[in-house]
């Protein structure tokens, strides 16, 4: 290949390949298998390889991070990256306060129309400025003191959601302003990681994103899974700009770069408050941290009017949201055994209010977290409660450790080491040598285990005997009642009756859902079993291909990693759970008390017209809860996802769908109501 075919083979495989890299990391809907994405790199690196000249600074192969740097150059902004007042009232009164601000400001008085506002997230990351000539990355900065900050240019480029050539009629400056984050399942992804390899964990989320930035050496930063949203702009030349804020926003996305879609433009305070009050609902169910949202006039003409305060603009606020970290006392360290044997350390901790809650309980993960972390009876420690996630204990504040001795110069409590025994059964600990989980060795004979493991067995999702929940399960186990899950299916009236605050009605009640329980389905009942990795998608997976439980149990490792998503881990686990004598045991006394599923699901879903489709359900439905349309998609072989990509195949969407609705439409999905998806399960 001739130079000039190499450069024009080069030009067109990087416009290929950003496509590519926008479909996936910002329009979350794959557009091309990995194995073709990678030869297509893997062309493009040996032809920059071969003709050096072609490498320029917006090719994908320059985003794995270049040499390490000796320091951060100085970058002066164009236009000051300033802050924006918070507003720390976390009430209604604080939209309110902000609005009457405004109004009086733009000396608007009772009769006169309310003012728009566009309504964003607060992303709690490290706020940059990106700087595009003629549609090419060429400069990336940090905030620092909003009239200068650091050049972080290689760092940014390890950031696959961030384009470095922009799409379209670029214009010949555009500056870009938003925030680098972490989300919170890739947080967790890397913790896990790095606790796999006995390596330091990130303190947070935002910490990480702002440590990941901030890295000398931009290899380490390309480990760092890192997102980016773009809010608004620095300097620009050459465009005309949208009369609004959130027609701004529109446009930077026309370009290719990732703006959040929770945003919306609202009418005065009532919008507002609305606005914060919805956000705050969902706060713990977004994939990446806020500690709050963003208020904007509109309009920018009324920027201009309103202009600056000091350093901050009168047309916008933060409103914020309870403080998710605190500090607190640890005040003693327990050990909890899981339903899997699972041995997790605890911090008791002197209660205190953080994430919207009391938090008295902090998990420390395992030994070796606790161990590094150096977490101690006594210490003040910073205390993280995140969305859903178990509250944690992140850091100590080492100078506050109580000391002991003449001179103060010893800690008053020794480091924190496992116990050799399970705290619960007395059974041995031990902790396999590739996992960092220790585990009690006393299975089925721990009573821990046995009431986590029938509340499992239990369960909804599981043999939904309804009723038989903690209180219950406890009184059981604690006198001996019940110790297998079989032993539920021997239950009788006068036991029951004779428990604490269980009336005759009542026992009746729970006998009878016991007795409902015995006809059930293969996936629901191999996930009430509780082995170890094998969640209900998983199960669900077992049953399609095998069909049948015995044909289950007698799987090798090598047969059990030929269905989809179960690899040598979780093959093992299955093995093991079915090489123990008790467990056989115990599945044999629950077919012989009656339970009993279906056999050959797999060919019963096979021939239905949603086998193999996929499925995304959003809003309310008229009759339908989310898990019985779900149920009956999976009943028919079908699988329903979270989020809508260009894989899905039908969007089931009833009242209040929102942005997977509006997705759907966007990628042309064909689209189902309650109706028409009836009659689809159905044809």
């Amino acid at each position: 290949m001739d130079p000039q075919q190499a450069a024009a083979r080069a030009e067109t495989l990087r416009r290929e390949i950003e496509r590519h890299n926008h479909a996936y990391y910002v329009l979350d809907a794959p557009t091309i298998p990995d194995a073709e994405y990678d030869s297509l790199f893997r062309e493009l690196q040996a032809l920059e390889a071969a003709h050096p000249a072609l490498r320029g600074t917006d090719s994908p192969t320059q985003r794995v991070g270049g040499k390490p740097l000796p320091e951060f150059a100085a970058v002066r902004h164009a236009v000051p990256m300033l802050s924006i007042r918070t507003e720390t009232d976390t009430e209604p009164s604080g939209a309110r306060a902000f609005d009457a601000r405004v109004r009086r400001e733009l000396d608007l008085g009772d009769a006169d129309d309310p003012v728009d506002y566009a309504a964003e997230l607060k992303f709690d990351g490290l706020a940059i400025s990106l700087r595009y000539e003629n549609g090419v990355l060429v400069q990336g900065a940090t905030r620092g003191d909003g009239e200068t900050g650091e050049d972080v240019t290689q760092n940014i480029r390890t950031v696959r959601r961030i384009p470095l050539r922009l799409l379209g009629a670029a214009p010949p400056l555009l500056e870009v302003r938003g925030e680098v984050f972490m989300s919170r399942p890739d947080f967790e992804r890397y913790n896990a990681k790095q606790r796999a390899l006995g390596r330091a964990t990130l303190v947070n989320p935002r910490n990480g994103a702002a440590g990941s930035i901030r890295q000398l050496d931009p290899a380490m930063a390309a480990e760092r899974p890192l997102s980016f949203y773009a809010y608004g702009l620095g300097d620009t030349r050459g465009w005309d700009l949208p009369a609004t804020h959130s027609g701004v926003l529109d446009a930077l996305a026309g370009f290719g770069l990732p703006v959040c879609e929770r945003r919306a433009v609202v009418t005065g305070a009532d919008g507002l408050i609305g606005f914060h009050a919805r956000m705050r609902e969902l706060r713990d169910s977004l994939p990446f941290d806020i500690d709050g949202v963003v208020y904007k006039v509109n309009s920018l003409a009324l920027q201009r009017r309103l202009g600056f305060v000091t350093r901050e603009p009168r047309w916008a606020v933060a409103h914020k949201y309870p403080a998710e970290e605190a500090l607190t006392t640890v005040e003693a360290i327990e050990v909890q055994v899981g339903r899997t044997g699972a041995i997790t350390p605890v911090a008791r901790l002197a209660p205190v209010f953080v994430g919207g809650v009391t938090v008295a309980n902090a998990t420390l993960h395992n030994e070796a977290e606790a161990r590094r972390k150096d977490v101690r009876i006594g210490d003040t420690v910073v205390v993280r409660r995140a969305g859903d996630v178990i509250p944690e204990v992140v850091a100590v504040v080492m100078e506050r450790r109580p000391k002991k001795g003449l001179l103060g110069d010893e800690t008053l409590h020794p480091a924190f080491v496992l116990p050799k025994n399970c705290p619960v059964c007395g059974c041995a600990i031990e902790r396999p040598e590739d996992e960092a989980i220790a585990r009690c060795t006393g299975g089925l004979v721990c009573p821990a285990q046995r009431k986590q493991a029938l509340l499992h067995f239990a369960g909804r999702r599981a043999m939904d005997i309804e009723g038989l929940g903690d209180r219950l399960v406890e009184q059981l186990v604690d006198n001996a009642i019940v110790k297998t899950p079989a032993d539920l299916y021997k239950l009788g009236l006068l036991a029951m009756a004779n428990l604490e605050r269980m009336a005759e009605k009542s026992a009746g009640n729970l006998l009878a859902a016991i007795e409902k329980s015995k006809a059930t389905t293969l996936a629901r009942f191999i996930f009430a079993l509780g082995i170890r990795n094998v969640g209900e998608a998983t199960a669900k997976d077992l049953a399609r291909f095998f069909g049948n439980l015995d044909a289950l149990m007698a799987a090798d490792t090598d047969r059990l990693q030929q269905v989809p998503d179960v690899g040598p881990v979780v093959a093992a686990s299955i093995v093991r759970f079915f090489a123990e004598p008790h467990n056989v045991e115990v599945i044999e006394q629950l077919r012989a008390a009656g339970v009993h599923w279906s056999e050959g699901e797999p060919a019963a879903a096979a021939s239905s017209p949603i086998a193999g489709k996929t499925f995304v359900l959003t809003g309310t439905l008229p009759t339908l809860t989310r898990d019985e349309a779900r149920d009956m998609i999976e009943a028919m072989g079908g699988k329903v996802a979270g989020s809508v990509s260009k894989k899905t195949d039908y969007v089931v969407a009833g009242v209040e769908a929102g942005s997977k609705l509006d997705k759907a439409q966007d990628l042309g999905v064909s689209i189902l109501d309650e109706t028409q998806f009836r009659e689809l399960i159905l044809s």
